[in-house]
């Protein structure tokens, strides 16, 4: 019996992964497709230090094929999920949307459906705070009502979870809903601000800063995320809920740049730029559920998750594993 983590090589599921096999006995398959959403070999890095490890078993594919997912959960006898593979990203989809749509919407029925015929015991659908959108008030609770997605990948992220609870009522598959919110620490993608910033800062190259900065968000640091995905993993209150995963401590976007600055010691030179299409004013995670269902407390502090992020991204490029 295994457990299946998509997007396995990627920021989240390779901590994850690491998490599991430090805390569990389970065995893990990890699927990832490797695709050049940002490059390859940065996520063949973040897989080095368990691809031989004996419990591990790596899967270079698309979950979007469906036959190869069905033979993927007979061969591996997969008993869990957990859905972390995606094409993210806000402004990117909004240039490429038919991308969205096939990974994160039909991608996630494919899974769905492999899951149900293989009668698996738990699902974990990871979505993203993205499907509160305009007009959610804030903090964003799961069962109030949502705005509409800014986005396509807020739309596909909100598409992704109405099949999950779609099957979970229809099929009872056990899923489980979980939208993390701004998640941050060493690994983390390049395309994402804490990255962009990082690398300008280090650079002396200017710093883009759409809007005035005064844009908010409820950064989570991302083994504070892995704590609530394990939670998530065994909690039998948690089938067919949906659940937030954040900090609830939201964060201007000025006061980001601050706290790198200072961690890097270095000044940003600021590039001010028209607020970007997409974007949500602020995201605030209500915490309740969470806590009440999977006793879920985050506990890396803002501060001290940023210097331990800035020392990461600066040794990693002193050493030519991040380029700019």
């Amino acid at each position: 019996m295994s457990v299946l983590v998509t997007g396995g090589a990627g920021f989240i599921g390779s901590h994850l992964i690491e998490r599991l096999l430090g805390s569990t006995s389970l065995s893990i398959v990890c699927l990832d497709n490797f695709n050049d959403y940002y490059d390859p070999a940065r996520k063949r890095s973040h897989i080095s230090g368990f691809a031989d490890h004996p419990r591990v078993t790596i899967v270079e594919q698309t979950f979007c094929d469906r036959e190869a997912m069905h033979r993927l959960f007979d061969r591996q006898d997969v008993r869990r999920v957990v859905h972390l593979g995606a094409y993210a990203g806000v402004r990117r989809s909004v240039e490429i949307p038919h991308v969205y749509q096939k990974a994160n919407v039909e991608g996630t029925l494919t899974l769905l459906e492999a899951a149900r015929v293989h009668g698996v015991d738990r699902f974990l659908l990871i979505s993203s705070s993205t499907v509160y959108g305009r007009g959610a008030d804030a903090p964003f609770r799961e069962d109030a009502p949502l705005g509409v997605p800014m986005s396509p990948y807020g739309a596909t992220k909100r598409a992704a979870e109405l099949l999950g609870l779609t099957y979970h009522d229809l099929h009872a598959l056990p899923v489980v809903c979980l939208r993390p919110f701004s998640v941050y620490g060493p690994r983390l993608r390049p395309d994402l601000a804490m990255s962009i910033f990082a690398d300008a800062i280090l650079d002396g190259r200017p710093l883009p800063l759409f809007g005035d900065g005064s844009i908010r968000r409820d950064f989570t640091h991302v083994l504070d995320i892995c704590a609530g995905l394990q939670a998530a993993l065994d909690s039998p209150q948690a089938v067919g809920q949906t659940i937030n995963l954040g900090h609830s401590t939201p964060i201007e976007v000025r006061e980001l740049i601050r706290l790198l600055e200072n961690a890097l010691g270095r000044s940003a030179v600021i590039d001010r730029q028209p607020e970007k299409p997409g974007d949500m004013p602020i995201t605030y995670a209500d915490l309740r559920k969470a806590e009440q269902l999977l006793q879920y407390h985050p506990r890396v502090a803002f501060e001290e998750g940023v210097v331990e992020f800035a020392d990461w991204y600066a040794a990693a490029k002193r050493q030519g594993l991040i380029s700019g």
